[in-house]
């Protein structure tokens, strides 16, 4: 098609998590309810590893950027979801459309890598434990988070540079409550086949490398944990993974169901339900996860409660 066929579109409209009017209200109120506790919990776990100064390691500095990703991840989409249930016509315009899209990217890749980053602390802290501080130090691990984000922002810069490439015929229903990628892809009127191309060749890497990276670390793990001999060794090398392998399952089960089928498979309505909990749910567990599991910071956490209460 010519590109003189093609009007410019400026705006979509968001159709939203669902269209049922006596749905949306309730609707509302549980995702504002989601929101708060996410951005409450990321803030606090940022907040308490910065205040602490024994929870500043290499593993709760990677615990202190998931936090921060995932913080700016629930941002990049519930506000807008939630104007969605509270409007008759949720409309986004074509710049902060592919304005979302791209820190949406940006802030759902670097959790893969990120995810993956800390199952390998956890290898070195179980496997390697006396070479950990030289293995880990805080320049490799400050080293490792810089290369989360920049993976990440190549992936997304790549991805929505192309989507700028992909003429949109008109005034046109965006079918999801964000602008996503595959949603986004399904209005065109032009060629998208080095788009559904990269969708997925990216997301094979960004989701199967990250995985495997993970199922090795915790294969490696599991064979070290099992010949140690004490039941409170064993016990306290599990509790420090369990909280970890619980994010891991949740955020790349949704991911991979959503991304890792070809897309005659299944529908926008099924990608939905597998896109809230990755971009709503996650971010909000995640906190609460790290934090009722984790002994180190229950206890950073009344030492802090504590100081403030006394002062």
């Amino acid at each position: 098609m010519a590109a003189g066929n093609h009007s410019t579109v400026t705006k979509f409209i968001l159709a939203g998590l669902t269209e049922k009017p006596e749905l949306q209200l309730p609707l509302f109120f549980l995702f504002l309810g989601i929101y708060v506790v996410t951005v409450v919990g990321n803030l606090g776990m940022i907040t308490l590893i910065r205040l602490s100064a024994h929870l500043h390691t290499p593993m709760y500095y990677l615990l202190s950027s998931l936090s921060f990703i995932d913080l700016c991840h629930s941002t990049v989409i519930t506000p807008k979801m939630l104007v969605n249930f509270v409007t008759e016509m949720n409309v986004i315009s074509y710049p902060e459309c592919m304005t979302q899209l791209y820190f949406f990217l940006v802030f759902a890749i670097a959790e893969c890598y990120m995810l993956a980053a800390m199952a390998y602390d956890r290898y070195v802290a179980i496997c390697s434990p006396l070479l950990y501080n030289i293995i880990m130090s805080h320049q490799a691990c400050f080293s490792l988070i810089w290369g989360v984000y920049v993976i990440a922002l190549v992936c997304a810069s790549v991805h929505t540079g192309y989507m700028f490439r992909v003429h949109f015929c008109k005034f046109e229903v965006i079918n999801h409550y964000f602008c996503d990628l595959l949603s986004l892809l399904k209005l065109s009127c032009s060629n998208t086949h080095v788009n559904e191309l990269l969708i997925l060749v990216f997301s094979a890497i960004n989701i199967l490398a990250p995985s495997l990276m993970i199922l090795s670390s915790y294969t490696f793990i599991l064979s070290s944990i099992l010949r140690i001999r004490s039941t409170e060794g064993r016990s306290k090398a599990f509790s420090t993974c369990s909280s970890h392998i619980s994010a891991v399952a949740v955020f790349y089960g949704s991911a991979a169901f959503m991304y890792l089928q070809p897309s005659s498979v299944g529908s926008m309505d099924q990608g939905k339900v597998s896109s809230v909990f990755y971009t709503i749910i996650v971010p909000m567990l995640n906190p609460l996860i790290y934090s009722l599991r984790n002994k180190d910071v229950n206890v950073a956490l009344k030492k802090v409660l504590e100081k403030r209460i006394f002062l």
